[in-house]
């Protein structure tokens, strides 16, 4: 394109004050303010500006610097600026606790029971009884011991968080004991030394990666040591020529030598995982039982509440722990501590688990239903595709290596890549998420509903005509 005709579409383009004064755009001015708008419009033009001083191929033409044209343009950027950008999505990734995709779905008569709530004040952090102000985690602490078996407990704002708190107001100055098998890296670079050294505590490392022994622990503890920490692999596994200290061996360790023990469970399970198909893992209770004084778990995986780190153990060590100044700073909000609450209850009655808890719904599912939804969908499907048996996994570092047998629907159109598609459904209004196999767009049906088998059809009959 020469430099004359970019200049004349350049001059083409419609100033800020006729666009302004356009119908469709006093339509916007009645419903948005006008600054927005404007920023919207502004935008639209320097982009516009920007192809066309950049195109070299011709492709920028009359059409391009056209009230009409700037006009959409501004149009899709207001859309996408008023509307919001964490929102409902369907997952039909197979994977149950998605961490992009909130992790846990929240039990459906939890948020009924706290929508009116949260309308107006809670009880966040007061005493009925006496009106006077009270610390926020004794509102839930009765639960967290019912259901553990601990003395005490409190709430932070992800497992993370009650990992740098426990080391700060137990450990700081002094030594903390780790496993060289246990020093661990989770998402976004999350590396326990790191961790460890903001706290203001030292690691000492013990062990070989494979093998560490009881021993290893007993020889360097000192007048220095302040804990033993005891990180569980729920989110990673070491197999092979391994040797792991037991929970109990260390505890044996830790009271011998007067030492806190502190277990980081990761996960986090209340109740036996068995009788919904899955492994064994370590309840907290149990870790309460083998002697750890201190236990870590996230509320969001396998309690399948709001994002939130629970600490539980000895009442004098909750109490320090309490105290210390980084707990104001991590602590839950009001909606944390509603949605947490009224899901532990659910945990009273473990065998109703898997009719009302969509973790557990979803992970308990019978291979039959399965099949039966995945051939709903395929015949839902205005597109050939494929039902066949797969593989889904729990998910954010729960149980890694297991892998859940499922039923996928598979569609692989002439027309366009899979990874368009799949981008395509994503961008959807009924915002769906897929995963890509052998050049395939693969829909796991365990994490997906029957009420959203007509939702991905129609996303996939408006992405396919496009």
């Amino acid at each position: 394109m020469t430099s004359s005709i970019k200049q004349e579409l350049l001059r083409a383009l419609p100033s800020i004050t006729d666009l302004l004064a356009g119908e469709t755009v006093v339509g916007w001015l009645a419903e948005h303010p006008r600054s927005l708008v404007t920023v919207c419009l502004r935008d639209a033009v320097e982009e516009i500006r920007g192809h066309i001083l950049n195109d070299t191929g011709g492709r920028c033409g009359a059409a391009h610097a056209s009230v009409d044209y700037v006009v959409a343009l501004a149009g899709e950027k207001l859309a996408d600026r008023t509307s919001p950008h964490v929102r409902g999505a369907v997952n039909a990734t197979g994977i149950i606790l998605h961490t992009a995709l909130g992790r846990a779905v929240w039990p459906e008569d939890v948020v009924d029971s706290i929508a009116d709530e949260l309308k107006g004040y809670v009880t966040l952090a007061i005493d009925r009884e006496s009106g006077k102000r009270s610390d926020r985690d004794l509102r839930i602490e009765y639960l967290l011991t019912e259901l553990t078996g601990a003395e005490a407990g409190l709430v932070v704002n992800n497992n993370a968080a009650a990992t740098m708190l426990v080391l700060a107001a137990l450990a700081s100055g002094k030594e903390v004991v780790v496993s060289r098998g246990q020093l661990v890296e989770i998402g976004g670079s999350f590396r326990l030394p790191d961790v460890m050294a903001q706290s203001g505590a030292k690691l000492v490392e013990v062990g070989a990666t494979n093998r560490t022994h009881p021993k290893d622990y007993a020889d360097v503890i000192n007048m220095k040591t302040a804990a033993l920490l005891r990180v569980h692999p729920s989110n990673y596994r070491v197999i092979g020529f391994t040797r792991e200290v037991s929970l109990v061996e260390m505890s044996e360790v830790a009271e011998a030598q007067g030492v806190i023990l502190i277990d980081d469970l990761g996960a986090g399970a209340i109740v036996g995982l068995e009788q919904f198909g899955l492994p064994h893992e370590p309840t907290v209770r149990e870790s309460i039982e083998a002697g750890a004084h201190i236990v870590l778990f996230s509320a969001d995986k396998l309690i399948g509440a709001a994002q939130g780190g629970v600490i539980v153990g000895r009442k004098d060590l909750i109490a320090r722990i309490r105290k210390h100044p980084l707990a104001r700073a991590m602590r839950a909000d009001k909606s944390c501590l509603m949605v947490l609450e009224r899901t532990l209850q659910m945990f009273r009655d473990p065998e109703k688990l898997s009719e009302c808890h969509p973790t557990y719904r979803m992970a308990a599912e019978p291979d039959e239903t399965l099949k039966a939804r995945a051939e709903a969908l395929s015949k839902a499907l205005d597109v050939e595709a494929t039902v066949c048996q797969g593989v889904g996994y729990l998910g954010s570092g729960s149980l890694p290596t297991h892998e859940l047998p499922t039923w996928v629907v598979k569609v692989s159109p002439p027309d366009i890549p899979p990874a368009e598609l799949a981008r395509r459904l994503r961008m959807d209004d009924a915002c769906v998420f897929t995963r890509i196999e052998d050049e395939q767009v693969v829909m796991d049906v365990r994490t997906i509903t029957d009420d959203q088998i007509d939702l991905i059809a129609q996303a996939f009959a408006r992405q396919l005509s496009q």
